[in-house]
């Protein structure tokens, strides 16, 4: 028993870890995440009054939480938009946890996250007058991105909505399709704005945002009295990878003057892929962009971006007054190079986001960049979307399957279809095909109802995913399912 807190032996401590952690990514023999009872026992407990040692945390981390971790790293896994880190990933957020605890101050880790976040703004095609932030993931990003669209909107109608709240901005109304993620309506409440000034707006035939009720909308907005704050587009939404018709929406939002935000948590490395690069239109068009590294790029978890057109903005939307505790910050732009780490806050502004204290989120980023390079990270988005298309081209062959929906990135939504089951009957066949392939099979996508209608959804942008998983996927689909039939 000790109530001191062990500050050294770090070697021997993740050496401790290290069998477990390299036997968890083999992802060899069954998941052992469920059943809950297996392990809830061994640590579900009361605090305790005194510690019980370095030792003891070391085992209960390695047998408890490391074996029986979740496995979304698996090749086989493709359920969710989020993803586990890869090798460098890892070794980054390590450095980062020790060495660069805090982002602001001058050292390497300052320096790489600031300059992670230009590599990001080049590789995805935005003008180098782009500014941008690390944030905790794509819901913190888009609430950014939002928060500037108000203060944009506030401002143009003289009003500093940061600084003296919106009650004097009337009606404020932000527009998104009705596949926006729900994150957008959680932001609205964040921000004063409230959740009911989220305008849905229906999708045409191809279930991509119509402009045209679009438009009806904001004018039926304006003739009332309303603001129109923001307009939101997906750039790859989460349920199908379909990318909203992004040129048109920014087209729209320019001629009524109204800040333009795109949602590319998931779906914005799918810029990079020429097939479909021209269904993204013109970066240098968006107002302010979200996107998550830790999804199609593998960084670790916690790990958004928010890219802004207006660093000027950006930074009233969100400054960060000073103390007299933090006079340091005075140092800022101080000429020359410090003496001390303490007489800089080195490179970027928290007056960009939300964050105070905050990791630099970007050696991980800038890591796996530096790793594989800007090719690297077309080729992954590339396969990823092919798997999708493998997927499609198999269902559509098969007299077993249906496909329900041409996938535009690495999305690909499908179904077991046979000629004795009613529609009414298929979805419930199919979820049972899902819950079986996720017990039994190497393979785990997500479901998702389009229209009424239940689908598998595969979603590829796991690094360790290729087309052989692709396939053996619809492989276990096909034979689950007449499982099922006999």
């Amino acid at each position: 028993m000790t109530e001191t807190s062990s500050t050294s032996d770090l070697d021997t401590a993740i050496e401790a870890l290290l069998p477990s952690l390299l036997q968890f990514t083999r992802f060899e023999g069954p998941d052992r995440a469920a059943p809950r009872a297996a392990w809830l026992e061994a640590i579900d407990e009361t605090l305790p009054a005194s510690g019980a040692g370095l030792d003891e945390v070391l085992r209960l981390l390695s047998e408890v939480v490391i074996e029986r971790g979740l496995r979304t790293g698996h090749p086989g896994f493709s359920g969710w938009v989020t993803n586990a880190p890869t090798t460098v990933g890892i070794a980054a957020n390590l450095a980062q946890t020790v060495a660069s605890a805090q982002r602001w101050w001058v050292q390497p880790g300052n320096h790489i996250d600031s300059m992670a976040v230009e590599w990001m703004i080049e590789l995805l095609g935005f003008p180098k007058t782009f500014v941008g932030q690390f944030t905790s993931g794509g819901s913190t990003a888009n609430l950014v991105g939002l928060g500037a669209a108000r203060q944009h909107a506030g401002e143009r109608i003289g009003i500093d909505a940061a600084r003296d709240g919106i009650s004097s901005i009337p009606n404020p109304r932000v527009y998104a399709s009705v596949e926006a993620h729900h994150v957008m309506g959680r932001s609205l409440g964040v921000l004063g704005m409230g959740r009911a000034n989220l305008q849905s707006i229906p999708l045409e035939a191809e279930r991509r945002i119509d402009v045209a009720v679009l438009r009806e909308t904001l004018e039926r907005d304006l003739a009332a009295g309303a603001t129109p704050v923001a307009i939101v587009g997906n750039a790859g939404d989460v349920n199908t990878g379909i990318v909203d018709a992004l040129a048109e929406m920014g087209a729209l939002a320019r001629e009524y003057g109204v800040w333009f935000h795109v949602d590319g948590a998931y779906g914005g490395f799918g810029i990079l892929d020429e097939r479909v690069q021209g269904r993204f239109g013109d970066p240098a068009h968006f107002d302010s962009f979200a996107i998550d590294p830790h999804k199609w790029l593998a960084a670790p978890v916690g790990t958004g971006l928010v890219i802004c057109r207006d660093g000027d903005l950006l930074g009233r939307s969100f400054t960060v007054e000073t103390g007299g505790y933090d006079k340091e910050r005075e140092y800022e732009d101080a000429e020359g190079d410090p003496e001390s780490p303490w007489e800089s806050t080195g490179r970027g502004t928290p007056d960009w986001g939300l964050d105070f204290s905050t990791p630099a989120r970007g050696i991980a980023v800038w890591a796996i960049l530096k790793e594989i390079g800007a090719q690297g990270v077309k080729d992954r988005v590339v396969r990823h979307n092919d798997c999708a298309r493998l997927v499609a081209e198999r269902a559509t062959a098969s007299p077993e399957l249906e496909l329900m929906l041409e996938p535009e990135l690495s999305i690909a939504c499908f179904r077991y279809v046979h000629p004795k089951l009613s529609e009414g009957g298929l979805n419930d066949f199919n979820e049972q095909n899902l819950a079986e392939l996720r017990r039994t099979g190497t393979s785990l996508p997500s479901g998702t109802w389009l229209d009424g209608a239940f689908a598998i959804r595969p979603c590829f942008i796991n690094p360790r995913s290729g087309l052989d998983d692709a396939a053996r996927l619809v492989d276990e689909v096909l034979e689950i399912g007449r499982q099922l039939l006999d």
